[in-house]
């Protein structure tokens, strides 16, 4: 593990990263634990792996198992039509959106594009933020609509909307938090819970998750618990500060809030390695963990999405099922090679930290490769000059993430958050790009039926082009 320390250390450095958990676990046991650097600086309190982090995005993984176990009670089926537990449920598209299933939620296709409804149901918590005040790193306007504190809420503000449904529900891949958001809604009318409760007492009370919470006050006297990390430019560059404030939004649990330790998310990981099983206790059947890894969205050339999990099906032999999260404070990832026995968790207590990259590195370790080797290779592509000129143009989501692609000499650049980065050709309408000497990642442009380029997938939302829809501005 001495090489992976060595690694990570000049990673966390290089990214000014206070703390980060790295886990690895074989056939169920512990086989390495490391707290590197620390969970609050000012305390010099050092990272273990009972610590409590935020886990953000994994969180929807637990909302994916909630619905297959309401399914396996004959409660729903994942086909069912969404309107049929949430009638309140609409777009500006009602045919279409009568054809969204719950399955569709799950897997990112029903259509939706991204909306600013997270920012309005965090605005509560952001609003008393001084981290945010310090720091506004976000497009959105807080004071554009009021909190959405509800399910009813939400679903009321959706309907608002004078947005278009991507495409033909299953047909179209855009991450959504008010997709998942709904499936927490889903849960709650199903299971005559709260949605909140539900998770606790059918996944994190069987599979011995202890310090797994929505809220950190539910800890009561528990306190190992890491201080939250963001970033801003500063005279010097980037400059690290405490915002120890956590983020909450009532009616979007279900889309990424949960808290874990390194302990516990290595005993939930167990869920996807085992086929259902946490020690002896079932959580799932085997036939639904093999559903949630199924292929219902394309991704890259090599991994698709399933229910609440990216897949890589032919990876180094085995099948890796992987997700990370991210928000303020929060990056972490998780991943799981069943066929091997192996599971990993990392967990950062600084947004934008490099976890993936830790991730990858760990993965490598836990498979006996060098830290550094590639996770995936992407070929060169030819691509003719005028081809690259119809990528030009601005992209932007309602979530407030916007890029500009533009062409010179060398090529196509994109510019993102006041940096550029070039693009390298991979395969038709298909670039890679590297933030600093991390890994690349992957972006699809996508075309109208007459060929036009109109949107980009990016981050694995779908971002529009502003000459075709400026209302996302």
């Amino acid at each position: 593990m001495t090489q992976l320390e060595a690694f990570a250390g000049k990673l966390m450095e290089d990214a000014k990263l206070p703390g980060a958990f790295i886990g690895i676990a074989k056939d169920g046991e512990m086989q390495y634990a490391g707290g590197l650097g620390l969970r609050d600086l000012e305390q010099q309190a050092e990272v273990t792996e009972d610590t409590v982090f935020g886990i953000g995005s994994i969180t929807k993984s637990f909302t994916c198992v909630g619905i297959m176990q309401l399914q396996e009670a004959g409660k729903l089926s994942v086909h069912d039509a969404v309107v049929t537990y949430l009638p309140e449920f609409r777009t500006k598209d009602e045919e279409r959106t009568k054809r969204i299933t719950i399955a569709h939620l799950m897997s990112h296709t029903s259509g939706l594009p991204s909306l600013p409804t997270l920012y309005y149901a965090m605005r509560r918590s952001m609003e008393i933020d001084p981290a945010v005040k310090e720091n506004p790193n976000n497009s959105v306007d807080l004071t554009a609509h009021e909190p959405i504190d509800t399910y009813e809420q939400l679903m009321a503000f959706i309907a608002s909307l004078d947005v278009e449904l991507l495409g033909e529900p299953g047909t179209e891949f855009s991450y959504s938090n008010d997709g998942y958001a709904l499936l927490g809604a889903i849960i709650e009318r199903v299971s005559g819970q709260t949605y909140e409760s539900y998770i606790q007492e059918h996944i994190l009370e069987p599979a011995g998750m202890k310090h797994t919470v929505f809220l950190i006050e539910d800890l009561g006297e528990y306190d190992n618990i890491t201080t939250l990390y963001t970033s801003k430019k500063g005279e010097e560059g980037k400059e690290v500060f405490a915002a120890p404030l956590w983020w909450d939004a009532s009616s979007m649990r279900a889309a990424g809030f949960i808290k874990s330790t390194g302990r516990d998310m290595l005993a939930y990981a167990e869920i996807f390695r085992t086929g259902g099983l946490v020690g002896d206790h079932r959580i799932l059947s085997e036939d639904s963990v093999r559903q949630m890894i199924g292929n219902y969205a394309g991704l890259e050339p090599t991994r698709h999405y399933g229910y609440g999990f990216m897949v890589t099906p032919d990876f180094r032999g085995g099948t890796l099922i992987e997700h990370g999260g991210a928000i303020k404070g929060v990056a972490a990832q998780l991943c799981i090679v069943p066929e091997q026995g192996i599971t990993c968790v990392i967990l950062t207590n600084l947004d934008g930290s490099p976890s993936t990259e830790l991730l990858a590195a760990t993965l490598n370790t836990a498979q006996g490769l060098p830290v550094e080797e590639p996770v995936v290779l992407y070929p060169d592509y030819a691509v003719s000059a005028d081809t690259l000129n119809e990528f030009v143009g601005e992209y932007k989501s309602g979530e407030g993430e916007k890029v500009q692609v533009s062409l010179n000499e060398a090529g196509l650049e994109m510019q993102l958050q006041g940096m550029t980065f070039p693009l390298r050709p991979v395969k038709e309408d298909c670039f890679v790009f590297k933030m600093g000497t991390g890994l690349e990642k992957y972006m699809r442009f996508i075309r109208t039926e007459t060929g036009d380029v109109s949107r980009v997938s990016f981050h694995f939302r779908q971002l529009i082009k502003q000459s075709d829809q400026d209302q996302l501005a």
